[in-house]
């Protein structure tokens, strides 16, 4: 058999995207070369930075894609960095040069923050789930880890590594088919954050700003619990959003999230619905169904605001074991009455807030 043609090498790299731009490598100028030897082929890949942390990934897609060509009998690839004024034009091609949330009237991307009165209630972890139950089901979703004192996204999702930046354009980390952003990807080895206000909204003005979501159907916000100086930041950054309030059963718990309702009236981010988190346990050796922190909160915050009691999420211990190990238990245990809850959560949010026209 005859060695493979060069523009049948170049049709095979068109199918190649890299990881975290999603755009063919060959659109992106990312192929540098291709030389064809008989059956062997030596492609030459700039990667957008150097040290790029996907390298193997782009790597062995290279690799895959083209060993796939007829003829084809050994492929070496050589990685090396694009030069300055290459991820220069590549980062202005991709974003332009202005710096104006992505996010603000107009924009086709659903944009629903996750907000609850106080800690403790699984806010972070109902995030995640209905992020990967909205990739489930075909939406591109990202989460942005608003919650800039006490992130847990990136735990949750099982990515420990930091962000890559492109001249002043961010590129976030994607795991399990959703863009995150989080301070966890830029802090040092879990060090605290310790910033008054002004740094606060300047972070979140960036992590909305200068990063490359790339036009999600959807969009995540992961708020800090509370009614503090994060809400306000995002209700002027986003005017578009809605919201999700999670609470647990107890009547005290479901009078501190209204507080967010509250918040949320007052800075126009209409509310869509409650989940109700932890809301009972069934023993998983009897069936029988116990109602651990009884008080029925989510229902009632539900009525008084108006909206949906989106899910009554039980307490599994999966759940918080999916979180540890990074993998939210949507995607750990799909059929779960806990996943079941969440994936009906994240269809209701869909039918309250509608769908994105086409890209």
């Amino acid at each position: 058999m005859s060695g493979p043609s060069r523009d049948a090498v170049m049709a095979a790299l068109e199918a190649v995207e890299d990881p975290e731009l999603r755009r063919s490598i060959v659109a992106l100028n990312m192929v540098r070369d291709v030389a064809v030897d008989g059956g062997a082929v030596t492609v030459d890949v700039a990667l957008t930075v150097d040290g790029c942390p996907l390298k193997d990934v782009i790597h062995e897609r290279v690799s895959a894609a083209v060993r796939a060509v007829p003829g084809v009998e050994d492929v070496t690839v050589l990685l090396g960095a694009m030069s300055d004024e290459e991820r220069h034009r590549l980062r202005h091609g991709l974003a332009g040069s202005e710096r104006t949330s992505p996010f603000a009237q107009g924009s086709r991307t659903k944009v629903i923050g996750v907000a609850s009165g106080k800690g403790g209630v699984g806010k972070s972890s109902i995030t995640a789930n209905l992020a990967l139950a909205l990739a489930a089901d075909g939406h591109a979703v990202g989460v942005l880890d608003a919650d800039v004192y006490g992130y847990s996204i990136p735990r949750m999702f099982g990515v420990h590594r930091p962000t890559v930046m492109m001249d002043d354009l961010i590129l976030p980390v994607e795991a399990h088919g959703v863009r995150l952003m989080s301070m966890g990807f830029l802090a040092q080895d879990d060090s605290p954050v310790i910033w008054r206000g002004p740094m606060l909204h300047k972070a979140l003005t960036s992590f909305v700003s200068d990063v490359f979501w790339d036009d999600p159907d959807y969009l995540l916000i992961d708020l800090p619990p509370g009614t503090g100086d994060v809400s306000l930041t995002i209700s002027q950054l986003i005017p578009s959003a809605h919201l999700v309030i999670v609470t647990t059963p107890q009547i005290t718990a479901q009078k501190v999230a209204r507080r967010a309702a509250a918040m949320a009236a007052r800075v126009g981010m209409p509310v869509v619905g409650v989940v109700e988190n932890m809301s009972h346990f069934v023993a998983p050796d009897t069936g029988v169904r116990y109602e651990v922190f009884s008080g029925g909160g989510g229902e009632l915050l539900a009525a008084e605001l108006g909206v949906p009691l989106l899910a009554r999420v039980p307490l599994e211990a999966d759940v918080a074991r999916a979180g540890d190990d990074g993998l939210p238990v949507v995607a750990a245990r799909p059929g779960s009455p806990a996943a079941t809850e969440l994936v009906r959560a994240a269809r209701a949010v869909v039918a309250a807030v509608g769908v994105p026209a086409p890209a």
